[in-house]
């Protein structure tokens, strides 16, 4: 970048403007105008959807600075033809020197985006080729005879725009995936026990609320209450360090965790009541609750002296995914054979799954278009020892691949995905038993 300086009168000396006379000039200007209308289509296809379907106001405000983006390497591609051709402007080759490095600034933050989150080779190589053609047009305007008039105020003018978009880069890559999450609470209260009219049976209603407090929306993308049945007899002297010992170890399965106690002696649990709570791919609102009762039917002689009551809720925040088509039933792992290897070891162990599906749309415009179709993929989970869901975020045909730690931490990020307890909760049931 050339600076002119005055003449002895006070006027500008006349600005040399390159030509097209040879064919290297030719070539040169080919290739910027290339370099920078493809940038501008792709900003402008990113921009668009972004500025008016992302999910989030970050989304829109990227959406907003990749439009601006693409009209600046409009611009840009204009003033390189009269910094070249026409010589109309005296600052054209000053514009399409801000221009070109808008260009470049933009390609190489795309390029950051998609080498860190993009399936697609096509659009890393094409952001790359533009990042390499976009610092050569750089390079190529600003050794032509640039007149700058005002050097500080054009320094001002480049930093400003790069010190948006880089905040914005950091904002959504580095600070979002990390801000405080809002997590909705589940409360779950089991009513008053009611006797049948005959007295052979009674039912213990229990009450789920799910309430969100924070400024987030949410899909559920499952939810499961159930109640276990457990025997618990009494020790006619205190039980041995042994014994504790051995109750400890039931600890090592899921669905055995009960209490160390001095004289209680508590036996594996029973499932006597699984059911979903909410519907399959509803949303809670922010500010929003929702309630509902169940109810646990068991016979009056049950040999049973506890039950304990869970609730389980999974979710995924509504800013960072759209669920397309909404949750519909795949498959069932009896008299089915397409799930995955895990299921079928699970299935062998005693555990049943119904399986329910959903394409998921990205937040952004830039990973929709460079990444992979995913999938959401819910396991509603049951068996004679309790009953779960467990919900996974995968490429079609990897439903099944083990992730990482490092893998897992990343998809429950970018997506948003948590999962709510309540429980246990625990009946005692001698009061019913020794009703009359």
């Amino acid at each position: 970048m050339r600076t002119s300086p005055r003449s002895h009168n006070g006027l500008r000396p006349k600005v040399l403007r390159p030509s097209l006379n040879t064919r290297r000039s030719q070539v040169v200007v080919v290739l910027i105008e290339l370099v920078l209308v493809t940038t501008t289509v792709l900003l402008a296809r990113f921009g668009l959807e972004d500025f008016f379907h992302a999910l989030n106001f970050p989304g829109r405000f990227t959406g907003a600075v990749l439009l601006v983006g693409a009209l600046t390497t409009l611009v840009g591609a204009t003033a390189v033809v009269d910094h070249w051709i026409r010589h109309c402007f005296p600052y054209s080759g000053l514009v399409a020197l801000f221009c070109a490095f808008t260009a470049l600034l933009a390609n190489v933050m795309i390029l950051i985006s998609t080498r860190k989150n993009a399936d697609s080779i096509f659009y890393m190589v094409v952001f790359g080729v533009l990042a390499v053609g976009s610092a050569a047009a750089v390079f190529a305007v600003w050794r032509t005879s640039v007149l700058v008039p005002t050097p500080k105020r054009v320094a001002a003018a480049v930093i400003l725009p790069s010190v948006i978009a880089i905040a914005n880069y950091g904002y959504q890559n580095l600070y979002q995936p990390y801000e405080r999450e809002t997590r909705p609470v589940i409360t779950l209260s089991p009513g008053k026990a009611v006797r049948s009219k005959d007295g052979k049976a009674f039912v213990v209603p229990v009450d789920i609320t799910i309430q969100n407090r924070g400024d987030r929306s949410f899909y559920v993308l499952g939810s499961e209450f159930h109640a276990m049945a457990q025997k618990v007899t009494l020790s006619d002297r205190d039980r041995l360090r042994q014994q504790w010992r051995a109750d400890a170890d039931q600890w090592t399965k899921p669905s055995e965790v009960n209490p160390l106690s001095r004289r209680e002696i508590h036996q594996a649990g029973d499932l006597v009541d699984a059911q979903p709570w909410m519907p399959y791919g509803y949303w809670i609102e922010s500010s929003d609750t929702f309630t509902t009762r169940l109810v646990v039917q068991l016979p009056s002689n049950t040999p049973y002296d506890q039950v304990t009551f869970y609730a389980t809720a999974n979710l995924a925040r509504k800013d960072r995914l759209v669920l397309q088509p909404p949750l519909h039933f795949l498959t069932k792992t009896w008299g089915e054979k397409k799930y995955p290897e895990w299921v079928k070891k699970e299935q062998k162990s005693g555990f049943d799954s119904v399986i329910y599906r959903a394409r998921v749309r990205e937040n952004n415009s830039i990973d929709e278009y460079t990444r992979d179709a995913r999938f959401v993929t819910v396991y509603w989970r049951f068996g004679t020892h309790g009953a779960n869901v467990v919900t996974t975020i995968a490429r079609e045909g990897e439903e099944g691949r083990q992730l990482s730690p490092e893998e897992e931490r990343e998809v429950t990020t970018q997506y948003g995905l948590m999962e709510l307890l309540a429980g246990p909760y625990v009946r005692n049931l001698w009061d019913i038993k020794t009703a009359r």
